[in-house]
Order: structure tokens, then C-alpha cells, then sequence
């Protein structure tokens, strides 16, 4: 039996991926073999087909840093879970595929009930967004958080738990995208034609936020730091302008690193984070599973509501990735690998 996946043979633009026919792959001891159902189109994967995305895999190689699938076959020593189970997994890559083999132990019981596109939006920018607001920045109740790109995946995500949480949510977007960010809850902010960190200042009285959320990087980041108030927090959480311009982006995390780590000292004492999902997954291998799960529970109950920008199917992911390069998305897009 044959199936499709993407594959990068080398990295560059959109038009970099195909889609080949191979084998159906057999799960080894430990492994099960999954049925993708939904994977997660990220700027994350566009990084990793770029080849801008620090510690990425070499070509070739198929992108897709989450998905939802259901067991199809499990190995010679794998007793759950069992075939016909839902399962979701933040993958890293080789989600952009009809069937994907992974490790047992890397598996979330995902529930059946749901639409798989709002599960896989939960995987990978939900636990983000959760971990950021409550394990890192640790937010309570009637607290102000800054979210820049607050109309894209990661960005809705943030403020759709930001208003169950009972936080005050500022967002930067471009004009058209401001109805979104209203609807969620946050006060919109044009990045393009404002001065966040004046604006930020005339809202919160020039107290500034508790804490600032910035994927952006480099010297935007200086600015992040303007925004939140003395004792808050600043969590970066990714590289967009240093992977945008082609620059080192290792270099440029060090520098921010250390230029934001001066902050940190007296008289401001801004605290300052670096996020990343697979670290943090890594270190804590318990918070991504209780996390995922609580969010489960939440989509389940109806309390999330995932914004989710299209289902396209796999022949058209060089569409969806030059759309999510191009920021013309709001909210998610997802690939549907097996559509029924």
C-alpha cells in the first residue's frame, strides 16, 4: 500500500516542496503507525523548509511540526494505545504526510468528539500560548499582557486565553486584521501606523503591561521592553526579523540575550524569557501532556474556540506556506492529509 507526503529536497521558497508516493512505512518496537488527519501549518515549518530554524533538519525531509491522526498500526510491543485511538503529537517535522510512525511515549490522548482542525491548533500554539501566559510570564486575573502578531495562530491563541483568564490584551495587527483582535477580546493596535510602546503607555496610564509577548526578535525586542512595566516580564518567543532578513539567527538570540539581560538589573528589574516550545517540552515533558490535555478539556466543554483560516489538502501547501510567509493569514491554516 502506497501513500503521500511532502518532501524538501532542498530549502528554499514554497515551490521547494513536493509531494512523492512511497511504501506505507511499518511502526518498529516502539513505534505506532498514525492515520495524519490534521497537521498544523506554522511559520515555524516555513523557518525549517527555509533552512533558518536553529537546529532544524537537513534535507530531505517532510515539514509538519504537529498533528492529529487517529492509530492505524501499532508495533510488536505496543499494547496502547490501540488501533482506532485519536491521538495528537508536537512532531517537530513529518507531519505533512498521509501516515507518519512515531514513538508511543510521544502520544496525547486527543478526543474523538472534536473537529480535528481546532485539536491540531491546540498542539503546537495553544501550549505555547498557555505555557508563556501562566508557566512563564505566570499572569493572574485583571493583569496586562502585549501580544504582537495577535491576529496569527500563536497570536489568537494567546488572546482567546487571555480572556478566559481574565487578562487585559492588547494586540498589534494590521488595520484589517483588527476586527479579529477586537472580537477576542484585546484592544487592537495598527503596528504599521502607531507607536505601541506610546500607545501601550496612553492605555495603562504610562504604567505599562505586566508582560509583553514578542515573536518578532532583534531590535523589536528593545522596544517590547518600553512596553511592560518595571518588575514585568518580557517572553520572546521567536526570530521573525533576524530568519526574514537571512541573517545568523543563533548570533542574533545571543545578542538579544545579552543586550535584555542587562534589563533585568537593578533599577528596572524587567524580567526577561526566552520560550521554545521544544526546550520547554524537553525540561518539563509532563507540562506538555498536562497542558494539551487541560486544553482538550476546555475545546471539549466549547470554552476554545480555535480561529481557523482554511482546511486545505495536501496539494496545496505551497499555497498555504506562501500565504503564512506573506502574513495574509488570520488565525490557522490547516492541512488535511486525509480528507474523507
Amino acid at each position: 500500500m502506497k501513500y503521500i507526503r511532502v518532501i524538501v529536497s532542498q530549502t528554499g521558497g514554497p515551490g521547494v516542496m513536493q509531494l512523492i508516493e512511497e511504501e506505507l512505512p511499518v511502526p518498529g518496537p516502539g513505534q505506532v503507525r498514525i492515520k495524519v488527519l490534521a497537521a498544523d501549518v506554522s511559520f515555524s515549518d516555513v523557518n525549517i523548509r527555509r533552512g533558518r530554524y536553529p537546529g532544524g533538519p537537513k534535507p530531505p525531509f517532510t515539514p509538519g511540526y504537529a498533528m492529529v491522526g487517529v492509530v492505524d498500526q501499532v508495533g510488536p510491543d505496543i499494547s496502547a494505545p490501540e488501533p482506532g485511538e485519536r491521538v495528537a503529537a508536537l512532531t517537530f517535522y513529518g507531519s505533512y504526510a498521509q501516515y507518519i510512525c512515531l514513538p508511543a511515549r510521544e502520544l496525547v490522548p486527543a478526543p474523538s468528539q472534536v473537529d480535528v482542525a481546532e485539536a491540531v491548533s491546540l498542539v503546537m500554539n495553544y501550549v505555547a500560548a498557555y505555557q508563556m501566559l501562566h508557566r512563564i510570564a505566570h499572569l493572574t486575573r485583571g493583569q496586562a499582557a502585549l501580544v504582537h502578531g495577535a491576529a496569527g495562530g500563536v497570536g489568537t491563541a494567546f488572546l482567546e486565553l487571555a480572556q478566559i483568564g481574565g487578562l487585559e490584551s492588547y494586540g498589534t495587527a494590521s488595520k484589517a486584521k483588527h476586527q479579529l483582535v477586537t472580537r477576542l477580546g484585546a484592544t487592537p493596535i495598527d503596528y504599521r501606523t502607531e507607536d505601541f510602546v506610546k500607545r501601550i503607555a496612553a492605555l495603562t496610564g504610562g504604567a505599562g503591561v505586566d508582560a509583553v509577548f514578542d515573536p518578532i526578535g532583534a531590535a523589536h525586542l528593545k522596544l517590547s521592553v518600553r512596553a511592560v512595566r518595571n518588575g514585568g516580564t518580557v517572553v520572546a518567543f521567536g526570530f521573525y526579523e533576524a530568519a526574514n532578513r537571512g541573517g545568523t539567527v543563533l548570533l542574533d538570540v545571543l545578542a538579544q540575550y545579552l543586550w535584555l539581560t542587562l534589563w533585568s538589573l537593578p533599577p528596572r528589574r524587567k524580567r526577561v524569557a526566552f520560550y521554545d516550545i521544544r526546550s520547554t517540552k524537553k525540561k518539563h515533558p509532563e507540562w506538555f501532556s498536562d497542558d494539551l490535555t487541560a486544553l482538550f478539556d476546555l475545546l471539549t466543554a466549547g470554552k476554545l474556540r480555535p480561529v481557523i483560516a482554511a482546511r486545505l489538502p495536501l496539494e496545496d501547501v505551497v499555497r498555504a506556506h506562501q500565504q503564512v510567509e506573506a502574513a495574509e493569514v488570520q488565525g490557522k491554516l490547516i492541512l488535511i492529509p486525509n480528507p474523507d
